[in-house]
């Protein structure tokens, strides 16, 4: 869906040409030096082989220093970034004692619940001296706690459905669910970006996948028309069951999809409707109940609701709402609930904590503030970025907005000066991304102030310039001032 400037890409493959001959040149002469070298492990088969283990040596290795940055503080808008180095050309990376004092571009801590808070953490401090970290029990043993129960009726009420059931890891609730929910004989029609749970959960089901163009509606219809009317594979029988599955906000795109014409045809054809709402649920809407409020879709019209606790929560786990009777099924079989140790009790109540202080039931107007303040730092970022002739992708309201860099060169260039100025941002590429499609990605908080909105900008401006990922004309600035406008000194 994005369209790559021609000389960019012949670049960007003239540059991934270039380290995969070097690497296999390297290779080559590893191979001969080892032939003297007598192995203690004749007669195994090598653990590690292929291009997945070649991109990891001879790519990955040589930019590592780029990600897994460790921090020793809470992911706030500011937070300490230790310091690395290495002595084998970042094949091993060293901590030392040092801390660099960042802003904080890259956690999903959207709604600044992840810092100590006025009204959360008191609770959660009491939930554990009361319940301890953890359970260590299944929630069909011993796990199930008073707040198990509070947190998935108070789930429930916020999303909007009759009754949800929570989990105590996000990337489990998609790869645990949809094995349950389908099974041989049934379809699955997936977005091609949706995220790597929804990915594994579907191959682990036995059901057929097909995959539908990223937010296109009219070829997820003709998916829909072609797989009805041709049904099971060499078989043809009718299908068991189709379950069509988007995502809220693509993680990787900052897109919101399109829900209102998805739910529409997945009505029309009788199949059921998937929703990930992981990155937003809590981070846009009114009152923060995700794309179904902001696009106005009624949630009864969606069938399985999906979400986590780990963004704009700042807690952990995730949660499957729906009917009663498919939140009871779920109950029945599901290995996550039946077999996996409950969410922690601590952080149970910070996702309860949180969602009162998101309604407003704390008493204050603090949940209100926050959803202005991150619908207003993300439309104001993003709009700041593409003025500046950045390539940034995603819709207003968004707080992920990726900045797209191509070349690999470009990957480690952009991290390491925007670290030099303290400002941690996070890079992605291959295998997350398509090999050409190398990006930044942005996360923009409610605990970021229009100063660290402001002092981002300048340096990913200066950075921008200096890596070479400015990919639209700049615009001037009486181009963008009102007709009739003053400007003020």
């Amino acid at each position: 869906m994005i369209k790559i400037p021609y000389l960019t890409a012949l670049s960007t493959y003239f540059s991934y040409g270039l380290l995969f001959a070097f690497g296999q040149f390297r290779d080559f002469f590893r191979k001969i030096f080892d032939w003297f070298h007598s192995s203690n492990l004749q007669g195994y088969a090598p653990i590690c082989l292929g291009l997945e283990d070649f991109y990891i040596r001879r790519l990955y290795l040589r930019i590592q220093d780029c990600f897994g940055r460790p921090i020793s503080s809470s992911p706030d808008a500011w937070f300490d970034v230790v310091e690395r180095y290495s002595n084998d050309n970042n094949k091993t990376l060293t901590r030392t004692t040092k801390v660099s004092r960042c802003l904080n571009l890259g956690s999903y801590n959207y709604l600044g619940f992840a810092a100590a808070d006025e009204y959360c953490t008191p609770r959660v401090i009491e939930t554990l001296k009361r319940f301890s970290p953890s359970t260590c029990s299944p929630r069909v043993d011993g796990g199930t706690t008073t707040l198990h129960n509070e947190l998935e009726e108070c789930v429930a009420n916020f999303v909007g459905k009759p009754a949800a059931i929570v989990f105590g890891m996000g990337y489990v609730t998609n790869s645990a669910i949809l094995p349950v929910l389908i099974g041989k004989g049934g379809l699955i029609i997936s977005d091609s970006l949706n995220h790597n749970s929804i990915v594994n959960g579907a191959r682990g089901s036995g059901a057929t996948v097909r995959v539908f163009q990223h937010n296109t509606p009219s070829h997820l219809e003709e998916v829909l028309r072609q797989q009805i009317a041709e049904g099971q594979p060499r078989t043809h029988r009718p299908w068991k069951k189709i379950i069509v599955i988007v995502e809220g906000i693509y993680s990787m795109e900052g897109e919101l999809c399109k829900l209102p014409e998805i739910v529409a045809i997945c009505k029309k054809y009788k199949a059921y409707s998937y929703l990930d709402e992981a990155h937003s649920i809590g981070a846009v809407g009114k009152t923060g109940r995700g794309v179904c409020e902001l696009l106005g879709v009624d949630t009864a019209d969606v069938d399985i609701m999906m979400g986590t606790f780990t963004k704009s929560f700042g807690s952990c786990g995730g949660y499957i709402a729906g009917s009663k009777e498919l939140i009871q099924y779920l109950k029945y079989t599901c290995p996550a609930h039946l077999y996996a140790t409950s969410i922690s009790p601590p952080a149970a109540q910070q996702t309860i904590s949180s969602i009162k202080v998101i309604l407003g039931e704390d008493g204050s107007s603090r949940g209100a503030q926050k959803l202005a303040r991150i619908r207003e730092n993300s439309n104001f970022f993003r709009s700041e970025l593409q003025k500046m002739g950045f390539e940034v992708l995603g819709d207003n309201d968004s707080p992920v907005m990726p900045i797209m860099l191509y070349n690999p060169a470009k990957i480690p260039a952009f991290s390491r000066e925007c670290l030099k100025q303290n400002v941690a941002v996070v890079t992605v590429a291959f295998p997350a991304t398509p090999l050409l499609l190398a990006r930044a990605r942005i996360c923009i908080s409610a605990s970021h102030t229009r100063e660290d909105l402001l002092k981002a900008l300048a340096v990913i401006s200066e950075v921008g310039d200096l890596v070479g990922i400015k990919y639209f004309p700049a615009e001037s600035e009486k181009q963008h001032q009102e007709p009739g406008a003053i400007k003020l000194e």
